[in-house]
């Protein structure tokens, strides 16, 4: 990667990987998102082809220990293409703990790779409904906009929950370094600012569009390499301040027939969807957590999908905690991917449906992953932040699937029927 301006990410989950590269492919960047660390050669091709490269992963599920061995290697995969910038892609909700998804450790072994310069932080994406102000983090739910320790979900999270809205404060209890603030008022003058500190990580203000912008440029003007971490909002910074003549992104395909949908997801907003697609006539039904249930339900889920009825498997009833198991002894996370990746499978064997929605950002990474997906590209952005991919796999079966990997609290309660409704 030798292009003035080229960036490369690290997703610490795939919905929030397929963000960022939505929020480049829209100011015209093109773009490959891998789902895994490929060799050297096959990722040094892809960064000489485009503008940005991904590489989708599962941090943010992972503890401290685990994060070594996940991002040490792509950390120097990353370091050899000699970008200008390297985006942490993170949650607009700065889900993270000490003991899961810790992005203080993000910062320590960014540092290790990158040099150490204070780290630019952004977790505002006002198009989702997220926003920061003097340090202090605020999350969209059904319409209103809540400090982020009272959102309704994001402080009951089961595994990260937010019991802390001053980002710095939350992100400092994750590491032993100093992390500060730069506020809104002072963004006349924001690179030397992000320059010159003396804290390892820096938190930054955004409430609209123009001041993603602003971001963009400043660290756009930082000496390379620059690591950041941030949400969509960030990439969409960095486009936005650099924008690019790539093609347009389509709105539909032209796949037509119903829809599968899988779920990890406990959000409730997910649940409304899946009530919502029950009141429209579709089968919804718990996903079975073990071989013989899969087996079970499948007839019933082929005939389904087969006389066109679209079918959503739901596991928000099962106990998700970290340590849970199923009733077969693994952990019920996995054991929950791994079924929601036989039904797939066997549904596009079958051929009974090539659009799956995939609800969750762990369940999306592990599904995808079990399915043999080696890249995704973007294969329509229909409205707002809902985007079908294109799976790329050396399966048939799997290759040109059509997926939507949608995290929890994503899309309206008729965002299934609307999907189904593209074709």
């Amino acid at each position: 990667m030798r292009r003035d301006g080229a960036v490369v990410f690290y997703g610490d989950d795939f919905t929030g990987s397929v963000d960022a590269l939505l929020q480049f492919a829209r100011r015209g960047w093109t773009g490959r998102l891998f789902t895994g660390l490929p060799d050297a050669a096959v990722l040094g091709r892809a960064a000489d082809e485009v503008d940005v490269v991904g590489v989708a992963g599962i941090s943010r599920s992972l503890s401290p220990d685990e994060m070594d061995a996940e991002l040490r290697p792509v950390f120097a995969a990353f370091s050899a293409l000699e970008p200008a910038i390297v985006q942490y892609k993170a949650c607009s909700t700065a889900d993270s703990a000490p003991h899961v998804g810790s992005l203080g450790h993000v910062i320590e072994l960014a540092r290790e790779a990158f040099g150490e310069r204070p780290v630019p932080m952004l977790f505002a994406q006002p198009d989702f409904g997220r926003y920061t102000m003097f340090g202090q983090h605020f999350a969209a739910e059904q319409g209103t906009v809540y400090r982020l320790d009272r959102q309704p979900t994001m402080s009951h999270h089961p595994s990260t929950p937010m019991t802390e809205a001053d980002l710095a404060v939350h992100l400092g209890r994750q590491t032993d370094l100093p992390i500060g603030a730069i506020p809104l008022v002072a963004y006349d003058d924001l690179e030397p600012l992000l320059r010159g500190a003396p804290e390892a990580a820096l938190v930054l203000d955004a409430l609209t569009d123009e001041h993603l912008v602003s971001i963009g440029a400043a660290v756009t003007a930082l000496p390379a390499p620059v690591f950041a971490i941030g949400s969509g909002g960030l990439s969409h910074g960095i486009a936005a301040a650099n924008p690019r003549s790539g093609p347009a992104i389509p709105v539909s395909t032209p796949s037509t027939g119903p829809v599968l949908v899988v779920s990890g997801s406990r959000s409730a907003q997910t649940r409304r969807q899946a009530d919502a697609a029950a009141g429209a006539g579709w089968l919804v039904r718990p996903l079975p957590l073990d071989d013989a249930g899969v087996a079970a339900a499948l007839p019933d889920l082929l005939a389904a999908l087969g006389s066109g009825r679209g079918v959503v498997l739901t596991s928000d009833d099962a106990d998700a905690d970290a340590d849970a198991t199923s009733a077969g002894g693994r952990p019920v996370l996995e054991a929950i991917a791994e079924a929601a990746a036989s039904v797939i499978s066997t549904v596009a064997r079958d051929a009974a449906a090539r659009r799956v929605i995939v609800c969750g950002g762990d369940t999306s990474s592990r599904v995808t992953r079990l399915l043999g997906v080696e890249s995704l590209s973007i294969a329509a952005n229909p409205w707002d932040n809902v985007v079908l991919l294109r799976a790329h796999a050396a399966d048939p079966a799997i290759d040109g699937l059509e997926l939507l990997l949608k995290g929890g609290q994503v899309g309206a309660d008729t965002l299934f029927t609307d999907v189904a409704a593209l074709g």
